[in-house]
């Protein structure tokens, strides 16, 4: 995971996960919308899964 994913998960979460597929972006964007700390959290738990 290189650092802009990671500085970019934290800035806006969907578009951190744009290339991992429509379901992950949808998951991400309506839990940035419920709360911005779910997002964040769900983006960098999908960027880390795709990593290793």
């Amino acid at each position: 995971m290189s650092i802009t994913r990671v500085l970019l998960s934290i800035l806006f979460p969907p578009l951190s996960v744009f290339d991992k597929g429509c379901g992950s972006i949808l998951i991400v964007f309506i839990l940035t919308i419920c709360g911005w700390v779910p997002g964040v959290i769900a983006a960098l738990v999908i960027l880390n899964k795709t990593n290793t």
